[in-house]
């Protein structure tokens, strides 16, 4: 298959969703397969928007040498015109991978009513969908207003270098001493960073400690909100800042936290959670979005409602106190993850898929 893949930025750049497609070009070019990315700028919405007056985009993406055009779903306000315009003139199916929707976040009423009316015209523009949940597929479903032809592929995690034993786990979740917490995502609202220091704010400092691996650039000013209101809580001793990692730094993380705590007020999967559970690192989600998916509350980890600090704060008191329920919840993960596919099973469902469409337009 010879395919064009849209996305904003760069592979390199930083995030789940970046990771998984990431790994699907490295599996459809192994496969033999040859894929050329088709880079947009990266700036605000309302100049996303914009994208799709540039006759340059349309004629690249309409004139190009592949059979299929892969987009990840996050380029929606840049496409969403273009691809109307090219289904009426190409046959070339168009295939959408889906992350999360942007109309899941939260966001002012009017506002949310316009990323709406967007993502749903966008959606309609695409011949076939990959996601990554199937809370991912539920809500564009909804959203749609029915369904198209789709695969459902999880991310993995065998990409991490896990090497702990289930009895250093026991060890690990057994040391005398503070809970040692481990947030891993972009310093950004959605994540829900700012409900996590306000739960801790509540608890004795001799209780917690907290590690923080994100890109304090995604969002400066919240970023540095959240600083500002560490050090007036007299939280600044007891969490480190570590800004992004490299791989290796993280799986350390991974490897030397208690808990792994990301309480988001939405993820269409939280691929984070499942690398913490490589390690067997248990997590603290919310209900909202796909981290049901990976988390059986009580089992392997928790899920708390989002932005309820009450709710979080009892709950890391209940664990700090009760060193065997964290064992076994850590010792759950730890079985969690080894139920889960791996990368090349995941990628060869999404290559099955795009053969299917490619023989459904023919």
């Amino acid at each position: 298959m010879r395919l064009g893949l849209v996305i904003y930025n760069t592979l390199e750049t930083v995030s789940g969703g970046y990771l998984y497609d990431r790994q699907l070009v490295q599996a459809l070019r192994r496969a033999g397969d040859t894929v050329e990315i088709i880079s947009l700028p990266w700036s605000t919405y309302n100049r996303h928007l914009l994208h799709n007056l540039r006759p340059s985009l349309k004629q690249r993406l309409q004139y190009g040498w592949y059979d299929l055009l892969l987009q990840d779903e996050l380029n929606h306000p840049s496409l969403f015109l273009v691809n109307e315009q090219l289904q009426l003139v190409t046959d070339r199916p168009i295939v959408s991978v889906v992350h999360h929707l942007r109309s899941s976040e939260q966001h002012p009423a009017t506002q949310l009513a316009r990323y709406r009316r967007i993502e749903r015209r966008y959606l309609r523009s695409v011949d076939g969908f990959i996601y990554n949940s199937e809370t991912t597929r539920a809500t564009a479903e909804r959203l749609l207003g029915g369904k198209r032809p789709y695969v459902v592929a999880r991310p993995a995690a065998d990409h991490v270098q896990a090497t702990i034993s289930e009895e250093e786990i026991r060890v690990r979740a057994r040391r005398v001493g503070p809970l040692r917490l481990l947030f891993v995502g972009n310093v950004i609202p959605r994540k829900g960073l700012h409900t996590l220091l306000a739960a801790l704010a509540r608890l004795p400092g001799d209780t917690w400690r907290l590690s923080i691996a994100g890109d304090i650039a995604a969002d400066p000013p919240y970023a540095h909100q959240l600083q500002r209101y560490a050090r007036q809580e007299g939280l600044a001793r007891n969490v480190t800042w570590h800004g992004r990692l490299l791989d290796s730094e993280l799986w350390q993380q991974y490897a030397g936290s208690d808990l792994l705590v990301v309480p988001s007020s939405y993820e269409g999967f939280g691929i984070v959670y499942l690398e913490g559970m490589a390690f067997g690192l248990p997590a603290i989600a919310t209900w909202q979005g796909a981290a049901r998916e990976l988390i059986s509350n009580g089992e392997n980890g928790f899920l708390v409602s989002a932005a309820d600090v009450d709710e979080l704060a009892q709950l890391l008191v209940h664990l700090y106190v009760e060193r065997d329920l964290l064992e076994q919840m850590s010792l759950g993960a730890l079985e969690r993850f080894k139920t889960f596919p791996d990368w090349t099973d995941t990628m060869a469902s999404v290559r099955r898929f795009l053969l299917g469409m490619l023989e459904l337009a023919s």
